[in-house]
């Protein structure tokens, strides 16, 4: 995965002013490139090869001189006391010198390692535990009375062989450094007596280095291959560390911008709301002509639209405030037992001049004996009212408007408002539900509006756990429906029974 290029996504979400917030986004991009550096055969590989050869080697320090021992201890059943003695000392000194450097090299950091000195110090160590395999392939037992002790050594050279290339085949060359001279002494300076087995054991011990070898060498590319694969895996983590941070700084940014929008929106609507009632109560006195006539008609005209704007100017206010306390979940719902036809059957009462005026007829259809709704009232109103006055605003003269409030199949209530005007395209309609937006045919008719109508509409509905739906098509018509969900439903509570009275005792 490509890392996000530092002159796009770094200016856009990383806000360079406050470098306490950006030091792990920083680190976190520094690290990720340091990761997708990792690739086979550069020094950050090698130096974990090295790592893991120090860590396997350090972990069997104590498994190799109980092998010795072991050898030592049948030596001597087998009356071999001061040579094996000799080999048992230099054996342990040449696995001590190893593990002296493999624990040195566990210990270092990783980018402190010097690749080539660390290599070539383990090649040295190797060499040198192998010393005690040349002496052991050179050893004799004329007093021992085994007829095949030739044998016996070449198979414990050979499972000498086969330990270490498991143990070190993260390291190229060990196993050859450790044990080619070894085969070599005992195949040409060991005395033969070339039977049949010893043939075999030879040959087996010949061919089993370069064995060896070759499957050290496909260990040790599986080595690289799960090196990369962690490396990649590393990468991909620091990228999501990269990610997360980015996204808690656009987070972080966010809420400061939430923040000064509702200080902003908090301290505008008194300073907006105390000069547009001032506005609204003078421009209503001088157009009423409460204080007198006035003689020139155009002022009057003038005062009138004064007093419209301002009417204007305070629902845009009252829009925008009821908008962010929904955005913002500080919206509070005062929820109460009511009875949702007869809300909306007043908001046609107040929609019905408007529509009048337009030559639109309002037509109401409500299922009979709807049962309560637990909701807010203010709410409910709200909602239907924005959707009879977009319903209205753009329906074609001479139609009419159906409103229709009824059962969901699933249990619940809702409110439709349908209308017959030249409908909204497919594409169109997330723009008409998000804030402040319009569609193209609402630009083209000029009709007044905020586009923040449907956007309410969809919080409240939201707030109630209810669903909205817009449904339309060109040319056809619109229709809206809130939706409120059956666990808002109030069933009707069967009667208290009247306890009968106990009739007298005769």
């Amino acid at each position: 995965m490509p890392l996000l290029s530092p002159n796009t996504a770094d200016k856009i979400i990383v806000d360079r002013r406050k470098p306490h917030r950006n030091s792990d986004v920083a680190r976190a991009v520094r690290r990720t490139r340091d990761q997708l550096t990792h690739r086979p055969g550069n020094l950050t590989f090698d130096r974990e090869l090295l790592k893991l050869h120090a860590r396997a080697t350090a972990r069997v320090a104590l498994a190799v001189p109980i092998l010795v021992l072991a050898i030592a201890f049948a030596g001597f059943s087998l009356h071999m006391k001061d040579e094996i003695v000799t080999w048992t000392i230099v054996a342990l000194a040449g696995y001590s010198a190893l593990a002296v450097v493999a624990r040195s090299t566990d210990r270092t950091e990783a980018s402190r390692l010097d690749v080539n000195a660390t290599r070539l110090n383990f090649l040295v160590a190797h060499f040198v535990s192998g010393l005690g395999w040349i002496y052991f392939a050179l050893m004799r037992c004329a007093s021992c009375q085994v007829d095949d002790f030739t044998v016996v050594k070449g198979i414990v050279l050979l499972l000498a062989i086969a330990a270490t290339a498991l143990i070190a085949s993260s390291l190229r060359g060990a196993l050859s450094a450790t044990f080619a001279l070894p085969v070599a002494s005992y195949v040409f300076l060991t005395e033969h007596s070339w039977t049949v087995v010893e043939i075999m054991v030879t040959a087996l011990l010949v061919m089993s280095l370069p064995l060896f070898a070759y499957v050290a060498g496909q260990m040790n590319r599986a080595s690289l291959t799960l090196l990369s694969f962690r490396s990649e895996k590393d990468a991909l983590i620091a990228e999501v560390d990269t990610a997360k941070s980015m996204s808690d700084e656009a987070r972080h940014r966010a809420e400061e911008a939430n923040l000064a929008k509702s200080r902003f929106l908090a301290s505008m609507s008194h300073e907006l709301r105390t000069p547009l009632n001032a506005i609204l109560g003078f421009s209503e006195v001088m157009g009423n002509e409460v204080l007198g006539p006035m003689e020139n008609d155009t002022y009057r005209d003038y005062a009138k639209d004064i007093h419209t704007s301002g009417q204007h100017l305070l629902h845009l206010i009252n829009e925008i405030l009821d908008l962010s306390r929904i955005e913002a979940g500080r919206y509070q719902l005062n929820e109460e037992p009511l009875i949702v036809t007869g809300i909306v059957e007043d908001c046609c009462h107040l929609m019905e001049l408007k529509a009048r005026n337009k030559d639109i007829r309002i037509v109401e259809q409500f299922e009979n004996d709807l049962p309560r709704l637990l909701a807010d009232e203010r709410a409910v109103r709200q909602i239907t009212l924005n959707l009879l006055s977009n319903a209205v605003k753009f329906a074609t003269p001479g139609t009419e408007v159906l409103v229709r409030v009824g059962w969901t199949a699933g249990g619940g209530q809702y409110i439709s408002v349908k209308d017959t005007g030249p409908g909204i395209p497919a594409d169109e309609i997330p723009v008409a539900l998000s804030a402040f937006g319009q569609g193209s045919i609402a630009i083209k008719s000029a009709e007044q509006g905020t586009g923040l109508g449907l956007p309410i509409v969809q919080g409240l509905v939201a707030l109630h756990g209810g669903e909205f739906e817009l449904h339309s098509k060109l040319r056809e018509g619109t229709e809206a429906i809130a939706i409120f969900p059956p666990s808002r439903v109030m069933e009707a509570l069967p009667a208290v029974p009247t306890p009968k009275k106990a009739g007298k005792r005769a």
